[in-house]
C-alpha cells in the first residue's frame, strides 16, 4: 500500500484530501505544516509528498529544497498544490525538483491521477534499479569461479610442491616457489579488491544517501597524488624511463581513495597494454571547471566497437593477449567518475596507441 504524506495548512482541505485518499486504499498521514511534514517525512519515507505551496512560516518551495537536501527524502516525488500557477512559480518550483503541479480548486479524478502518475514512474525507476543490481549479482556469479581458478591453482600446485618436496628442494628453489605463490596472491587479492569495489560502486548508485556521502569528499591535491601513484607503478613495472609525468593541482570532489583507485587502475591498462620502450603519458590539466587527466600510451589499440563496449567483465581479445584480472579497471575507472559528477572517454587508432581522458568536477 503506497505511503502518501500530505502538507497543508488549510483544516478543511487537509482532511478532504486525506478522507479521499483513505477511501482509495492508501496508507495517508497529515501535516498542518512544513516544519512539522519534514519531520514525518523523514520518520516515515512516504512514496509521495503532497504539499501547498502557500503556508505561513515554511512555504512549500523551502519544504521542498529541504526534501531534496536530505538523503533520506531526496528521491521522493513532490506534488505541489497551488492557486498561483504562472510560469515563474512553476519554473521556481521545477527548479528545486517538484515533479507535478495540482491547481486549486481541483477535482478528485485530477488529483488521482496526478499521484498514480508519480507513483508509477518512482515504481518503474525502482524496477530498473533492481535490474541493475539483478545484472551484477549475475555478473559476479557467473565470473567468480572462472576467474578465481587460476591464481588458487597456482597458489594450491606450488604450496603442493613445497610439501611433497620440502626435504629435497634447494634455498634458491624454495624463494622461486615463494615468489610465485606471492605473485598469485597478490593477484587474487586484487581480483577480490576490484569484485568488492564495484559492488560498492553500483550500490552506490542505486541509494541517494551513499551517493551523497560519496560525493560530499574532497581532494586538494591530486596532481600531487597521480604523480606519486604513476612514478610508483613506473617504478614497479621497470620503465620509469618510459613514463613522463606532468601535473598541476587544482581541489576536486573525489576522496583520496577513490580517486587514487581510478588512477591505479588507468595506469595499470597502459602499462599492461605497451611494451618496454613505448612512451606512456601523463599529464592533467583545468578547463572550465573541471579537473582533467589525460594519460596516453603507444601501445595496442582498441576497435570502435571495443570502446563502445567497455563494461564490466569485458576483456578485449582474450583469446590473442593473455590479461590479468577480469577486466574490471576501465569500468571502475569509468563508474567513479561518473559518479562523481565526471566522465571518461577512450580515443584510440593504431598504430598510435590507447588516450584515456577523465574529468572530474573542481571542488
Amino acid at each position: 500500500m503506497p505511503r502518501i504524506l500530505v502538507i497543508e495548512d488549510e483544516p478543511t482541505i487537509l482532511e478532504n484530501i486525506l478522507q479521499t485518499l483513505e477511501l482509495e486504499h492508501f496508507e495517508v498521514r497529515g501535516a498542518p505544516n512544513g516544519l512539522i511534514g519534514i519531520q514525518l517525512a523523514r520518520e516515515h519515507s512516504p512514496d509521495l509528498v503532497i504539499c501547498d505551496i502557500m503556508m505561513p512560516e515554511m512555504d512549500g518551495y523551502e519544504v521542498l529544497a529541504e526534501l531534496r537536501n536530505d538523503p533520506r527524502t531526496a528521491l521522493v516525488p513532490v506534488i505541489f498544490l497551488t492557486a498561483r500557477a504562472s510560469r515563474a512559480d512553476l519554473r521556481r518550483g521545477m527548479n528545486l525538483g517538484a515533479d507535478d503541479y495540482v491547481t486549486k480548486p481541483f477535482t478528485v479524478p485530477e488529483l488521482l491521477e496526478a499521484i498514480r502518475a508519480r507513483l508509477e514512474k518512482r515504481r518503474a525507476i525502482e524496477s530498473e534499479v533492481q535490474k541493475l543490481l539483478d545484472e551484477l549479482r549475475h555478473n559476479i556469479v557467473s565470473s567468480i569461479p572462472h576467474e578465481f581458478r587460476t591464481p588458487l591453482s597456482n597458489v594450491m600446485g606450488y604450496a603442493s610442491i613445497l610439501i611433497d618436496e620440502h626435504r629435497s628442494i634447494t634455498a634458491d628453489e624454495i624463494l622461486h616457489i615463494a615468489q610465485r605463490i606471492q605473485g598469485a596472491a597478490a593477484r587474487l587479492y586484487r581480483l577480490v579488491e576490484n569484485y568488492l569495489i564495484y559492488a560498492q560502486i553500483e550500490l552506490a548508485a542505486a541509494d541517494p544517501r551513499r551517493l551523497s556521502v560519496l560525493q560530499s569528499n574532497r581532494l586538494n591535491d591530486p596532481g600531487k597524488l597521480i604523480s606519486v601513484v604513476a612514478s610508483h607503478k613506473a617504478h614497479e613495472a621497470q620503465r620509469s624511463a618510459d613514463m613522463t609525468i606532468e601535473v598541476v593541482d587544482a581541489p576536486v570532489c573525489i576522496s583520496e581513495s577513490n580517486f587514487m583507485k581510478l588512477a591505479e587502475e588507468l595506469l595499470d591498462n597502459a602499462l599492461k597494454f605497451s611494451k618496454p620502450g613505448d612512451a606512456v603519458e601523463v599529464h592533467t590539466e583545468l578547463d572550465d571547471g573541471r579537473y582533467i587527466l589525460h594519460i596516453k600510451n603507444q601501445g595496442r589499440s582498441m576497435t570502435e566497437q571495443q570502446i563502445a563496449e567497455v563494461g564490466a567483465y569485458m576483456q578485449f581479445e582474450r583469446k590473442l593477449y593473455e590479461q590479468q584480472g577480469v577486466g574490471l579497471g576501465l569500468i571502475i575507472a569509468k563508474r567513479l567518475a561518473e559518479l562523481h559528477g565526471g566522465g571518461l572517454k577512450i580515443e584510440s587508432q593504431p598504430p598510435q596507441g590507447t588516450s584515456v581522458r577523465v574529468w572530474l568536477r573542481r571542488a
